[in-house]
């Protein structure tokens, strides 16, 4: 019988269903069935795909009574009750009939591993997870390796607990600069472009007490405390705190490379979507893997490997909602070459947060305008950026990807692009794109590329999720041609 694994109730709400032999079944997040952004709820739409399936377990990604006892320590305003796992899914699963299915739930950390390490291709890894925070834990280390039986195992090596958070204090500023926190830290990494790292030297003394074991002197988790750099420039604000993380995060990685465990590093956790910093783990270990929903939804898939205990089948990330047909290649080509933008809509959505070229709008790179069109599409603020993405035998003409990252078919890299002048509108203010390449896999977007290669001579395209800020990303039919009745862009399926 399959294992189904959940995440829910706290913020981006998903499930993954796994089979006895390691297949992923299917994965998504429940935002794109419920319209709401970062639904932290399951909805009906989301459960009805699971109808069917045959699930035996339901693995649940943290241990609901110590993430409690955590908020309750925390000041959080909530009375201390033991609240169960079961109690959780039931109320999450209304609509779906658990029937005799077995029910398990995981440390929050252990699930974040466990979603990176079974689903890479090593034997042996050093696994590092930095998030905003779990139960309690909000840095944690593990060697992980497979036994004789091709159990999965883990063994903590090191861990930061709460109120100490890299994730809390990039959220922190996020909110500080006027953005969501826990939600739009990513424009607080693209604003960091556009800014200098002025005031490292005094943020440092005001928020951090020990660099090399990641203390801070309050507790972020509500944000900065007073007034603290009001008035100061907003950009240079996100450029100190993506100087400041990156030095964290690279304390974090000495740290765990200090262990000798393994050449492989498995990172996952929220603050593992930071493609700036992620440019310097090639300096600690030789192999990188970063599973492309590294966040809390991807821990509703690593409670089900746990709960499966082997090696995960991970060989793409399109494993949610499916729109029927064969990928629009030729029509998605005629109206790049008449309006230089297309919406994309095909296949099964991508889990994690970023399109990779089922739930795309995918532009000309060349036109020095086109960034600004999209921007405004999307309605997003003008100096955002944009990533290419590039047939793999292509990309080291054109991008020099960091030490580490052999390919970045997931988008968790930034890399300076050679030849910025000819591709104005993937390249940043500092002159990085996020490179997402294509191997040779049969997929659409990669037959989409190469005839667009074949008409133009240029081996990429721009590539962002379909949909507008504040948004899901478009899943279905329905969804698709509300987005080009609203937007006004042609989304082909």
């Amino acid at each position: 019988m399959n294992i189904l694994g959940v995440s829910a109730g706290f913020h981006d709400a998903a499930v993954s269903v796994v089979s006895p032999a390691g297949e992923i079944l299917f994965a998504a997040h429940s935002e794109r069935y419920s319209k709401k952004k970062n639904d932290a709820d399951l909805c009906p739409g989301i459960v009805k795909e699971l109808y069917g399936m045959n699930i035996g377990t339901i693995a649940y990604y943290e241990r609901p009574w110590l993430k409690q006892l955590r908020q309750a320590y925390s000041g959080q305003g909530i009375e201390w009750r033991k609240i169960t796992t079961g109690q959780i899914l039931q109320q999450q699963l209304r609509p779906f009939l658990m029937g005799d299915a077995k029910i398990r739930s995981y440390n929050h950390h252990l699930s974040h591993a466990a979603a990176g390490f079974q689903t890479s291709p090593y034997d042996r890894a050093t696994v590092v997870v930095i998030d905003a925070i779990g139960e309690w834990d909000t840095i944690s280390i593990w060697g992980a390796e497979y036994d004789s039986q091709g159990k999965a195992t883990y063994k903590k090596l090191w861990r930061q607990r709460y109120p100490h958070s890299i994730g809390l204090f990039y959220s922190a500023i996020t909110q500080r600069i006027g953005l969501h926190p826990l939600d739009e830290e990513y424009i607080t990494m693209g604003m960091s472009g556009w800014g200098n790292n002025q005031y490292q030297m005094c943020m440092e003394e005001l928020v951090i007490d020990d660099n090399w074991n990641i203390l801070f002197r309050d507790n972020l988790h509500t944000g900065l405390p007073g007034d603290w750099m009001s008035g100061l420039n907003n950009m240079d604000i996100a450029a100190t705190a993506q100087a400041i993380t990156e030095k964290l995060i690279s304390n974090v990685m000495q740290r765990a490379k200090n262990f000798n465990w393994s050449t492989n590093l498995v990172y996952m956790g929220g603050v593992a979507l930071n493609c700036l910093a992620n440019r310097r783990l090639g300096e600690y270990f030789e192999n990188v893997w970063i599973m492309p929903c590294p966040g809390d939804a991807g821990s509703s898939l690593g409670a089900a490997a746990l709960a499966h205990g082997g090696h995960i089948n991970f060989n793409t990330a399109s494993l949610g909602h499916v729109i029927e047909g064969p990928y629009p290649v030729a029509s998605a080509i005629d109206w790049l070459l008449r309006d230089r933008i297309v919406g994309v809509a095909s296949g099964r959505c991508e889990f994690g947060p970023r399109a990779l070229g089922n739930r795309s709008l995918l532009a000309d790179p060349r036109g020095p305008e086109i960034k600004d069109q999209v921007n405004e599409i999307k309605r997003r603020q003008k100096f955002r950026p944009f990533a290419p993405v590039i047939l793999e035998e292509h990309v080291n003409e054109y991008f020099d990807m960091p030490r580490g990252w052999t390919d970045s078919r997931y988008m968790q890299v930034v890399a300076r692009c050679r030849h910025p002048d000819l591709f104005p509108a993937i390249i940043h203010v500092d002159g990085t794109s996020r490179v997402q390449t294509v191997p040779n896999d049969g997929s659409g977007i990669r037959q989409l590329l190469e005839a667009w290669y074949d008409r133009t001579g240029c081996p990429m395209l721009l590539n962002t999720s379909l949909n507008i800020r504040g948004e899901p990303m478009v899943n279905d039919r329905e969804d698709a041609n509300r987005f080009q009745t609203l937007y006004g862009v042609m989304v082909v399926s």
